[in-house]
Parts: structure tokens; C-alpha cells; sequence
């Protein structure tokens, strides 16, 4: 499965935000430094979909705040 994600890095609080198109908002508390917006969005999805997070990977974005999230279901 893939999901675009709207990324807002430095924000108050951790949110998950689902779009009638069915895009993501994240909002996430880590800077966008080193990765560690990528590390905790990661970690984030992987808690909404209950998967594992090498399940997870970002296909394009990565030091954009849009991003192209692949997501591996087990069904």
C-alpha cells in the first residue's frame, strides 16, 4: 500500500491527521535534522497500521515534507 504524508516537523504535539483523499497530516515533534523526522514518522505509521517498522519505508520525499510512504500489510 502506498499513502502520500504531509509532514510538520517541530510541532507541540504527536497527530495523525486522515484527508478525504486519503492522505496523511503528521504532525511530529523531532526536527527535521539527521533523520529523525523520517525515524519518527516511521514509528508513528507503524503504530497506526500495526505493522512492524521494516514494513515501512519512505519510496520518495525523504528530505521533503511530502512524501511517498510505502506501507507492506500482512495479512
Amino acid at each position: 500500500m502506498q499513502i502520500t504524508v504531509k509532514v510538520k516537523p517541530n510541532a507541540k504535539q504527536q497527530k495523525i491527521e486522515e484527508q478525504s483523499d486519503g492522505s496523511l497530516n503528521v504532525l511530529l515533534k523531532s526536527p527535521p535534522v539527521d533523520g529523525k523526522a523520517n525515524e519518527e514518522l516511521i514509528k508513528l505509521l507503524a503504530e497506526k497500521f500495526n505493522v512492524p517498522k521494516s514494513n515501512i519505508r519512505v519510496k520518495s520525499g525523504v528530505s521533503s515534507r511530502r512524501k511517498l510512504v510505502e506501507i507492506q500489510l500482512d495479512f
